[in-house]
């Protein structure tokens, strides 16, 4: 399937609704979305002859292509390591779930892509991806506490972004 470009012109659809909404979420604008995708998806291609599926099926690998390039792109455009480390985060309060549970996923996605980026792909890899704080310091080349901070950090802006949401209302 290498060079065969009909299997990979349907690989690509097949995989396209799901794969665009997870580079949404990591990045701003839908041109950076499809930026990521394009880049992930050759990846996919050229590593195809490396997946193994006793270890993952075809959706999780092309998956964890994508959020890794995402983070590649995010990577390129933003410096992590000029963030303030905190040893000690301080929740930021709850946040309504029974609010969340209202809002629709666009809704959603617009307030993620609020945040700024570095909590942003933190909040992602923490609360979408399951990554425990160790594993994203390693992926972003952060500590644990900094990772730590940007979580807090996200928790407290979309707190933030929800009551002035529901105050307009």
């Amino acid at each position: 399937m290498k060079n065969d470009r009909k299997a990979q012109e349907l690989l690509y659809k097949q995989f396209y609704g799901s794969m665009i909404a997870i580079c949404m979420r990591y990045t701003r604008h839908e041109e950076d979305a499809l930026e990521v995708l394009h880049n992930g998806f050759l990846k996919v291609f050229k590593h195809l002859s490396t997946y193994d599926a006793g270890k993952a099926s075809l959706y999780t690998w092309i998956k964890t292509i994508m959020v890794n390039s995402a983070i590649d792109f995010i990577r390129s455009r933003q410096k992590f390591k000029n963030q303030v480390e905190l040893k000690e985060t301080h929740e930021a309060g709850s946040i309504d779930n029974e609010a969340i549970q209202r809002m629709g996923s666009t809704e959603l996605l617009k307030l993620i892509q609020k945040l700024p980026m570095a909590t942003q792909t933190v909040f992602n890899l923490y609360v979408v991806e399951g990554y425990n704080h160790r594993e994203i310091g390693n992926i972003l080349g952060i500590s644990d506490g900094t990772s730590k901070w940007h979580l807090s950090e996200a928790r407290r802006l979309l707190k933030q972004l929800l009551l002035t949401m529901h105050a307009v209302k």
